[in-house]
């Protein structure tokens, strides 16, 4: 099984893509994740009001989200160098 998704194009593609992209703009894992964390918050601020639990799970979701991007993004920023 492994060896079928090792020697799978599209995944060689993706990784390369993104690597390279992530070279390229290696503050943009960080910024999404704030970006998704201050909707994360605006969600949560509507559950306050109107006390709906599907407004209240993606409010969790999307902060938690926004946090592992943003920790992802910091993480992966000094091996792909300057």
């Amino acid at each position: 099984m492994f060896k079928r998704i090792n020697s799978s194009r599209f995944l060689l593609k993706l990784v390369e893509r993104t690597s390279n992209l992530l070279a390229k703009q290696r503050g943009l894992p960080i910024v999404l994740g704030i970006v998704l964390v201050i909707i994360g918050f605006i969600f949560q601020l509507l559950n306050f009001s109107m006390e709906n639990q599907t407004i209240e799970l993606l409010g969790i979701i999307t902060h938690n989200a926004g946090v592992l991007i943003a920790l992802i993004g910091l993480v992966l920023s000094t091996p792909l160098g300057k």
